[in-house]
């Protein structure tokens, strides 16, 4: 009864101890914290697992130190093991969060709140993809040390060992989309293609890169939807990455109007717009007529902004603002459809317009027949240039070689 006694007193004393001396490097640690980011994370994260760990592993080595007298019984190896099995884990928990530790103060040294943050998030992204890897490894270093501290676990290890090339192929097959997944998430987190804050569109929504894992990524779109894909989507398919190289984006409005549209009078209203607006950065500001066919005239105007959210409320200020510039200040460049009514004769005037050049054999005053159009209305030949055309494409005349007999 004595020995059982000085096992529990042995036993408490030490893990009173432990909690003792956790305490004062607790202290210690906060007090040097105030003047080191590394030291104030260690203590306000690594407390827990660190008093949990010293005060397990004071346990087992006060039963151990205090059952002499019970060696070789059952019930000691059993509560040893256990005891073992403990340490382990916490001592996993601890490494783990003294990891986890080292990650924040590294990102801590990176703002994502400043304009320019494109490599803040590249190093988040990595670091993020590291916790979720460093974690996984420890839970599995952690798992096999516990299952060898059991004997039969050791005594089929050489049998798993021999076999391991056949489970790690069918492994591989039952997994392979898993594990695609796993390493595409480590592809995307060091090839820099895609990083957490990044602006991207896929499957034709607008969003940002709200959480990316070593499974799936998380992407927020722009009316709060949230959009899963796995990782290996982003290995496999083309996505758009507005803020790839920079968070600073070009973004179009188009405006279909009609032919007497001022061009020159509309863009500089775009200009004046934008040099009004806190949206725009400075950088591009153009006003292009992009096409004008099916009696339209399509104007395409192209701004810059700092990001895209900014980008986005730009462009549509950019439109209603034209949009009422041209109904107040321009009516007659709004579209219009125009009908002309004529026979059908083609002799109105407006039906027939002699070609600008006489065409080759035929009358001045004569039309051009149905198979020679005139100069005007062809590429390739007609005229010197569109001869020198033609034989660029074409080549020289060569008389054909007759075929050997």
């Amino acid at each position: 009864m004595d020995s059982y006694l000085w096992t529990v007193i042995a036993t408490v004393g030490a893990a009173l101890l432990a909690l003792a001396v956790v305490e004062v490097v607790h202290r210690t640690v906060r007090r040097l914290g105030r003047r080191s980011v590394l030291l104030s994370e260690l203590s306000e994260h690594s407390h827990r697992p660190f008093q949990v760990a010293a005060t397990v592993l004071a346990i087992q080595f006060g039963v151990r130190f205090s059952t002499g007298y019970g060696i070789g019984t059952p019930w000691r190896r059993t509560l040893l093991h256990l005891l073992v099995l403990a340490v382990i884990g916490t001592t996993a928990w601890l490494v783990a969060s003294l990891l986890l530790v080292s990650e924040d103060t590294a990102l801590a040294r990176f703002r994502l709140d400043v304009p320019d943050n494109r490599q803040a998030r590249r190093i988040k992204t990595q670091i993020v993809m590291l916790r979720r890897v460093t974690i996984a490894v420890i839970v599995v270093l952690a798992a096999g040390v516990m299952l060898m501290t059991f004997p039969s676990v050791r005594g089929v290890g050489a049998s798993v060992l021999a076999s391991a090339g056949v489970i790690g192929v069918v492994a591989a097959l039952a997994a392979q989309s898993v594990l695609g997944n796993v390493f595409a998430g480590l592809q995307l987190a060091f090839s820099d293609a895609v990083r957490l804050d990044d602006v991207v569109v896929v499957e034709g929504e607008w969003g940002r890169i709200e959480e990316l894992t070593l499974s799936y990524v998380v992407v927020q779109i722009w009316d709060d939807r949230r959009l899963i894909l796995p990782t290996s989507y982003f290995t496999t398919k083309p996505f758009q990455n507005w803020t790839r190289t920079q968070a600073a984006v070009l973004g179009t409005a188009e405006f279909e109007v009609d032919w007497s549209v001022p061009v020159q009078a509309m863009r500089e209203e775009l200009r004046r717009l934008v040099e009004g607006t806190e949206l725009w950065d400075g950088r591009t500001c153009v006003l292009q007529v992009t096409d004008a066919v099916g009696g339209m005239v399509r104007l395409r105007a192209l701004v810059s902004a700092a990001d895209a959210p900014r980008l986005w409320d730009l462009r549509c200020l950019v439109r209603e603002h034209l949009v009422g510039w041209l109904r107040d200040q321009r009516p007659t460049a709004l579209p219009r459809l125009r009908t002309e009514v004529g026979d059908a004769s083609g002799r109105l005037p407006w039906q027939w317009v002699e070609p600008s050049r006489p065409v080759p054999g035929a009358a001045a005053d004569s039309r051009p027949t149905e198979h020679e159009p005139p100069d005007d209305a062809r590429l390739f030949g007609g005229t010197d240039d569109g001869e020198a055309r033609s034989s660029a494409f074409v080549g020289p005349d060569e008389p054909a070689e007759a075929p050997p007999r």
